[in-house]
């Protein structure tokens, strides 16, 4: 043994080697001794109780006993060990602690942000303020909206409120942010986290058509911005307050009567999301409540700023996007056709759709007004476009503060919510300069200096300011006053204000912005007309080269109408600001990234309120964003009106303005509201089932006309019990069901109660073989409260049942019943028709 180590690099050392070999065995022996006996004396120790209770003949369980012990042990030194780490890791950084710790969706806004405070004490004031808040709402809806509404649609000049009750629980602040760094230093900014549910009672009614409506209860949870400004230096030392919303606020009404109410014209092609996302517009940014407090303040200078700022969006390209489109029913996966939907705001826009790619290329530009920066993001959201329901590709949320500071950024950014994609992205930070010495530069950039379009990339921005009119003509009827409305335009750009009713001297008080592509050859076209009947009551042109030469390019006077009467003069406001980009000097080794923040709500969340944002009418702040102009290089047509009807574009009909498909589309307030709001009973098992079944139902009629209900009937008892808490739906039968085979069908129906979706909310009946009129006679119930229920809508779909793979396989017809009746504890039984996709939901009142 000690020859083998003599052969080792130790015997080249000599004697010493020699002498150092036999020494080794009993120093291993003496490190290793000690080990060794702990070893036997641990075995022993665990083997002797084992053969102490087989020598006195005791129970095995007394082993358990003593190792359920010693686990106890060990486990109560683990959770001691593992509270002190979590106490030195909450010391040291407190926010990633309570973050590992708490689901991010559970924590209020003072916890998801460290610059966000409670307010408990802003709350305890509020609860006690809220009666006379309450008195204040009051007010707002009789002096304010009522009259707002009774102008907006001739139908709804009887409209009038019978009970403003907004209930006794008062609106929770959850946090509050104070702006100490980017703001004016006479004025303060803060962003209240608010929140409302409330047990209201508001009343209405609409005289001309002895129409009665109302609200039940409402919601509403979003960022509410307070700005006092400006700070002055006598009592009360703020001089006035503004409020509003720097995005669409979640709200959710229960409304009574609402079916009465969509039956009157001018309201017909409404419906209660679109009502919503109305009166969600009167909130939101630019938009706003401005409260003088005291009279010497310029209150329309508060109400209506000049933006902070043009962002111009580049909405290059993607790559790496995910594949959403499958074929043979899911067996084989396929690629995208991806759009983006962008915001700004309450400004939305949406690209074109690129079929069947995962790398598109866009090449749009789009330019969005921004009027609040600190706290006010750029949101993108990127969408799969498929014929029930569009799938989401990611999302992306940047600060405009980083774009102000870097001007101008061009990168590549990831997409969040998904596991991959990425978006290419070019955004310009434009300056609103008050004069005109860098125009020319700005018209060479923008290549406007030489072509004669009237759209296109922007140059300059027009800001105007309606104020009044007086001693307007009286129109086609002498002994009458008209219902004078102005109409403005600039090039293919035309906006309208409010319509005054019955009198020639109408006060407006309303603001208006343009994008101007050339000020040098652009004119400003201002007609007056009565909308009672259609004739003119006068006009104006001030070509905007005017204004080039006025001082700080803004005109403030009363402009004599022509085509009117000898008097007939409007009062306006006009202010030209050129649009430039500074080019900031940077070292070569300059790093840039805007700050990409992450949503503060779930995906499902974020997709329902911009697409719902999408779906809207033209809402209220329509006349306060600017319009859009088509990118330079497109081809675009002369002569094409903003307001021409738009054809279908994406899954809501936005407007196409009939020009090329990069153009820089219309803002929220031009969105048209023609197309009917998507389902939220999409048939997420079988995607492509609506559609088959459209091209199954075009191929039955094969030229000749079917009857009222040409995909059948289904039979329902619908009705609540109080007693047992439940809603209880008995399907009866079904008829004239259409024939998916030579030998009918197969039909079963199964249910939902909206918006459940889950597999344990879901309902079936047995399947009926090979017939077109099956008996059911089931009995099916959902553990739902009576007011809940009411808030709810039961999706009823009638299918083909069929082996598996197999073809015949599919829907055949679908009916939404909304459950907001007041017969509903009684209950009803009813034939409803099936429709193709549940878009016409049938109500029972």
């Amino acid at each position: 043994m000690s020859g083998a180590r003599g052969e080792g690099p130790e015997a080249g050392a000599g004697g010493a080697g020699g002498r150092a070999a036999p020494e080794n065995p009993g120093g291993v022996l003496s490190l290793e001794l000690p080990g060794l006996l702990a070893q036997l004396a641990r075995s022993f120790a665990l083997l002797l109780p084992v053969y102490a209770l087989g020598y006195l003949g005791l129970s095995f369980s007394w082993v358990l006993l003593a190792l359920a012990l010693l686990a106890w042990c060990r486990r109560s030194r683990g959770l001691k060990a593992l509270r002190l780490c979590r106490a030195l890791a909450l010391l040291e950084d407190e926010e990633r602690a309570v973050r590992l710790g708490v689901r991010a969706c559970d924590l209020p806004a003072w916890v998801h942000f460290p610059d966000t405070e409670r307010a408990e004490w802003l709350n305890k004031t509020v609860k006690h303020m809220w009666p006379f808040i309450c008195q204040f709402i009051e007010k707002l809806f009789r002096e304010t909206i009522e009259p707002a509404v009774r102008g907006a649609n001739t139908h709804l000049s009887t409209f009038s409120f019978t009970k403003v009750d907004v209930g006794q629980q008062p609106l929770r602040i959850n946090g509050v942010k104070v702006y100490t760094e980017n703001v004016d230093k006479r004025q303060i900014i803060l962003d209240l986290q608010i929140s409302f549910v409330g047990n209201c009672e508001i009343d209405l009614e609409i005289k001309r058509y002895f129409c009665r409506a109302g609200v039940k209860s409402i919601q509403i949870h979003g960022t509410m911005r307070v700005i006092l400004e400006p700070l002055i230096g006598d009592m009360p030392l703020v001089g006035a307050l503004s409020i509003f919303f720097l995005r669409k606020p979640l709200l959710e009404i229960n409304w009574t009567g609402l079916t009465n109410l969509l039956d009157i014209p001018g309201l017909n092609g409404l419906s209660d999301t679109i009502i919503s996302d109305m009166i969600s517009n009167y909130l939101v940014l630019p938009n706003r409540i401005t409260v003088p407090l005291v009279s010497e303040v310029q209150i329309a200078q508060l109400r209506f700023p000049v933006p902070k700022g043009v962002l111009r969006i580049h909405f290059i390209e993607a790559q790496d996007l995910q594949g959403k489109d499958t074929y043979l029913k899911g067996l084989v996966k396929g690629k995208s056709d991806p759009y983006g939907i962008i915001r700004v705001g309450n400004q939305i826009f949406q690209s074109k759709v690129i079929k069947e790619n995962l790398s598109p290329k866009w090449n749009e530009v789009y330019e969005a007004l921004v009027y609040e920066h600190p706290g006010q993001e750029l949101e993108i959201e990127l969408f799969d476009e498929d014929p029930d329901k569009d799938d989401f590709l990611g999302s992306l949320m940047i600060d405009l503060i980083e774009v102000e500071k870097e001007r101008l950024l061009d990168e590549w950014f990831t997409l969040d919510e998904v596991p991959k994609g990425k978006l290419h992205l070019r955004l310009e930070w434009l300056t609103l300069m008050p004069n005109a010495s860098n125009l020319d530069k700005v018209l060479t950039d923008i290549r406007a200096d030489k072509d004669q379009a009237n759209d296109g990339l922007s140059s300059a921005l027009l800001i105007l300011y309606l104020d009044s009119a007086r001693n307007l003509p009286s129109g086609k009827k002498i002994s009458s006053n008209p219902n004078p409305v102005v109409q403005m335009s600039v090039g293919h750009t035309a906006q309208e204000s409010k319509i005054r009713y019955k009198t020639n001297e109408p006060v407006w008080e309303e603001n208006f912005t343009f994008f101007i592509h050339n000020p040098k050859r652009q004119d400003l076209e201002v007609e007056v007309r009565d909308e009672q009947h259609q004739c003119s009551l006068g006009n104006l042109k001030v070509p905007l080269s005017q204004l080039l030469t006025s001082e700080d390019m803004t005109l403030n006077q009363r402009f004599q109408l022509s085509n009117s009467g000898p008097n007939s003069t409007i009062k306006m406001k006009i202010a030209l600001w050129v649009l430039h980009l500074e080019k900031r000097e940077r070292p070569p080794d300059h790093q840039h990234s805007a700050q990409v923040k992450r949503p503060s709500v779930s995906k499902e969340g974020r997709k329902t309120s911009v697409k719902s944002h999408m779906s809207g009418s033209p809402g209220p702040g329509g006349s306060n964003t600017a319009p859009s102009t088509p990118v330079i290089g497109g081809s675009d047509k002369p002569g094409v009106e903003e307001k021409a009807q738009p054809p279908e574009a994406g899954p809501q009909g936005l407007h196409d303005l009939g020009r090329s498909s990069s153009s820089l589309l219309a803002s929220p307030g031009h969105i048209s509201a023609k197309e009917p709001t998507p389902s939220i009973a999409s048939d997420i098992s079988l995607p492509i089932a609506t559609q088959e079944l459209r091209q199954r139902l075009r191929q039955l009629e094969n030229g000749t006309t079917l009857g009222q209900s040409p995909l059948g009937q289904i039979q329902l008892t619908i009705r609540h019990s109080s007693q047992r808490n439940k809603l209880i739906v008995v399907v009866h039968a079904c008829r004239n069901l259409i024939a998916f085979s030579e030998d009918g069908s197969d039909p079963y129906v199964r249910m939902y109660l909206l918006p459940d979706k889950r597999r344990s909310g879901r309902r079936k009946t047995h399947v009926s073989k090979k017939t077109l009129n099956p008996v059911f006679d089931q009995s099916f119930d959902f553990s739902v409260s009576l007011p809940e229920v009411q808030r709810r809508t039961l999706d009823v779909a009638v299918k083909n049942s069929g082996g598996f793979l197999s073809k015949d396989k599919g829907l055949l017809g679908k009916v939404l019943v909304a459950l907001a009746s007041e017969e509903l504890a009684k209950g009803w039984t009813q034939w409803y028709d099936l429709t193709e996709d549940g878009t016409r939901p049938q109500v029972m009142t």
